[in-house]
């Protein structure tokens, strides 16, 4: 038996575990929040998973507001960063998996290609460097069985999002502009979730992920000097687009008349940096667990259709 571990379990992520997690009855879930296990105590997160006898962790929990996180950087590093340390420090303890969720923040949006998981890290914010850090603890502390997903633009039925951003100001405005200048692929977050459980049921037959010296040489990234045994993957939906196509599919489906105009990022400056390019190389994924990703038009019809809201 599975005893799983899920952190920031309030988040759209989180929520998504916990929608699912009744399909998965041969795991059981301890799902926690800010309230019910703060991940800045290790000994509190030691005592939870001698309780719950946990043998994985998903980390779900992250300091995600960006442009706050600008003036807040001891309360994003302390989550993004120092909890992520405890956390893998008390994975490799107690022989726990852990799956932490990263993002496409930790790269400075320059390339002109998909971005590999071993291509150079340089984050541009806050937000970015902090979760930079929470990636380099954990491949330092390096417990066994271990992974790190980077993801982009997520979203989801729950919580607080873009596609829910654009509902509303749909149906309160005449016009609005969105930004045509940032390109990326958005990430349903119950995809994600779906991977995250199947990555859970493929490892949890094996003793620990196999990586050569090779791997770990494509992989190093800069992150740490010593060999880790975290390995690092990339996830998003399949497809390109700008958070204008993004808008205009969102009124296009739910069938609202709202006209979206596209707008360069200068005409909408924020205190944290976008990166202008996001797009994330998928194929070690894909390849690694036989994933087969959805189109993110087909995810975006799915959670419009559970919000009621696919016209």
């Amino acid at each position: 038996m599975l005893n799983i571990l899920v952190t920031g379990s309030n988040g759209q992520l989180g929520s998504e575990l916990q929608a699912l997690h009744e399909n998965y009855r041969e795991y059981n879930f301890t799902f926690t929040d800010r309230e019910s296990l703060d991940i800045t105590c290790k000994d509190c997160i030691s005592l939870t998973c001698k309780e719950k006898n946990i043998t994985h962790i998903i980390n779900c929990a992250a300091y995600t507001a960006v442009d706050k996180a600008e003036e807040n950087q001891d309360n994003a590093d302390a989550i993004n960063h120092l909890a992520v340390q405890n956390l893998a420090e008390i994975a490799k303890e107690m022989d726990i998996s852990l799956i932490h969720i990263s993002t496409d923040y930790v790269f400075d949006g320059k390339n002109y290609k998909p971005y590999a998981e071993n291509d150079d890290v340089n984050p541009q914010g806050i937000y970015g460097k902090t979760k930079l850090d929470g990636e380099e603890a954990l491949l330092h502390v390096s417990p066994p069985k271990s992974i790190i997903i980077r993801t982009s633009w997520v979203y989801s039925s729950f919580g607080n999002n873009f596609v829910k951003t654009m509902l509303r100001l749909g149906k309160e405005r005449d016009e609005l502009g969105v930004i045509f200048d940032q390109v990326g692929t958005p990430t349903y977050a119950k995809d994600l979730a779906e991977v995250v459980l199947e990555i859970i049921e493929q490892t949890s037959r094996l003793s620990r992920f196999a990586r050569s010296d090779e791997d770990y040489e494509k992989e190093k990234n800069g992150h740490c000097e010593e060999q880790s045994d975290v390995a690092i993957y990339h996830y998003s939906n399949e497809g390109v687009l700008s958070w204008y196509d993004f808008a205009k599919e969102i009124m296009r489906m739910a069938k609202l008349t709202c006209k979206v105009s596209p707008i360069e990022t200068t005409d909408y400056p924020t205190p944290a940096k976008r990166p202008h390019f996001s797009l994330l190389n998928k194929s070690k994924i894909k390849k690694e667990f036989n994933l087969s990703i959805p189109f993110w038009k087909d995810s975006l019809d799915e959670c419009l259709k559970t919000m009621g809201e696919r016209r």
